[in-house]
C-alpha cells in the first residue's frame, strides 16, 4: 500500500534575495532532506539566488523523488510537526522592527504530492486545522499616536493653536462654603456664574482674548498703512506690463519685417532677379540694333550704347550663373538657402 506527501514552498520576506524553506509532509527519509526529514537540503536549494528559477528546482525535486521514491518517516520522532525543529527560529520580518516574526508554516502552500514507499495509518495524519495567515504591514496594527500634554489645544482655521490653561480636578474655592451656599449656588445661574467668573483660569482665558484682539488690532492697523504702497507697486505692475504688451506688438511686427526682407534677399531671389535683369538688358539692346537698322540712330551713338547694353546683359548672365552655381553646391551638403 503506498502513501502520498506534500511538497510546500516557504517564501521569506526578502524573496528572491533570500533562499525559499522547502519541506514536506509527513517527514520521510530521503537523501535530499535534513536529518529531521522535513526540510529539503539539496545544493539547488542552499545555493539559491535571485536569479534561480524556482519552478525548475521544485520540478527536479519531484522528477528525483519519482526516481527513487521517499520513505516514510516514524511520526512519533517529529512531534513539533510544521514547527520548526529546535535551532532553527522562524523567519524575521527585516527590515520592518514593528511586525512580528514571520512563521513559516502559516505562509504554506502545497505544491505537489509524491508516492512514497511506506503508508501512513489516518490515526497518525496531520489533521488539525491550521489558523488562519496572520495579516502583516497594515496601518491598522500600527500604535496610535499618543498626545504628549493633557492640555487641549484649540487649533483655527490659520492653523495657528491655543493652549488652554490647565483645569484642576478640584476647586479649593468649592471647598470653603458651606452646604447652603453650594446650594444656592446650584439651584441660582447668577450665583453660579458669578463663582465661575473667579477662577484664575477664565480670567486667564480672558486675558488672552484681550491681547489676541489687541494684537489683531495692531496687525489690521499695519496692514491698512501698508495699503498706499501696495497699491502704488500694483499700478506699477500695471504699467509695466502695458509697455510689455508695446514692446511685444513692436517686437512681432519687426520679426515680420525681417522674414520679409531675408526672403527678398535669399540666393534665389537673388537669381531670379539677376535673370530677369540680364534678360531685360538684353532686349534693350536688340531694340537699339532695330533702331540702327531702321536709320534712326548714328553709328557713334549706337555702338556706345549697344556695346553698354550688351555688357550689362553678359555680366548679369554671368552673375546668374556663379550664383546658381554656389545654390547648387550648398544645397548638395547644407540645407537649402
Amino acid at each position: 500500500m503506498s502513501g502520498s506527501v506534500s511538497v510546500r514552498s516557504f517564501l521569506p520576506p526578502q524573496f528572491p534575495q533570500e533562499k525559499p524553506v522547502i519541506s514536506v509532509y509527513p517527514p520521510i527519509r530521503h537523501h535530499l532532506m535534513d536529518k529531521h526529514g522535513v526540510y529539503v537540503t539539496c545544493p539547488l536549494v542552499n545555493n539559491f539566488t535571485m536569479h534561480s528559477d524556482l519552478g525548475k528546482i521544485i520540478q527536479s525535486l519531484l522528477d528525483e523523488f519519482w526516481k527513487n521514491p521517499p520513505v516514510l518517516a516514524p511520526s512519533s520522532a517529529f512531534p513539533y510537526l510544521y514547527g520548526g525543529p529546535a535551532g532553527m527560529p522562524p523567519y524575521a520580518a527585516q527590515g520592518f522592527p514593528f511586525l512580528p516574526s514571520y512563521p513559516p508554516q502559516e505562509a504554506s502552500r502545497p505544491m505537489a504530492s509524491v508516492p512514497v514507499a511506506d503508508a501512513v495509518s489516518p490515526a497518525s495524519s496531520y489533521s488539525t486545522p491550521k489558523p488562519a495567515a496572520p495579516s502583516y504591514g497594515f496601518l491598522s496594527s500600527l500604535p496610535l499616536p499618543v498626545p504628549t500634554t493633557d492640555a487641549p489645544m484649540l487649533t483655527g482655521q490659520n492653523g495657528c493653536g491655543y493652549k488652554m490653561p490647565d483645569i484642576p480636578d478640584a476647586f479649593p474655592e468649592l471647598s470653603e462654603l458651606s452646604l447652603s451656599q453650594l446650594t444656592d449656588m446650584n439651584e441660582q445661574e447668577a450665583a453660579l456664574l458669578q463663582q465661575f467668573s473667579t477662577l484664575p483660569q477664565l480670567k486667564q482665558v480672558l486675558t488672552d482674548k484681550d491681547d489676541l484682539v489687541r494684537s489683531i488690532e495692531d496687525l489690521a492697523r499695519r496692514n491698512l498703512l501698508l495699503e498706499p504702497s501696495l497699491e502704488a507697486k500694483r499700478q506699477t505692475v500695471l504699467d509695466k506690463y502695458e509697455l510689455l504688451t508695446q514692446m511685444k506688438s513692436g517686437f512681432e511686427e519687426k520679426m515680420q519685417r525681417q522674414h520679409e526682407l531675408s526672403e527678398s534677399c535669399s540666393a534665389s531671389a537673388l537669381q531670379a532677379r539677376l535673370k530677369v535683369a540680364a534678360h531685360q538688358a538684353e532686349e534693350e539692346s536688340d531694340t537699339l540694333a532695330e533702331d540702327f537698322l531702321e536709320g534712326k540712330m548714328e553709328i557713334d551713338d549706337f555702338l556706345s550704347s549697344f556695346m553698354e547694353k550688351r555688357t550689362i546683359c553678359h555680366c548679369r548672365r554671368a552673375k546668374e550663373e556663379k550664383l546658381q552655381q554656389a545654390i547648387a553646391t550648398h544645397t548638395q551638403f547644407h540645407a537649402p538657402l
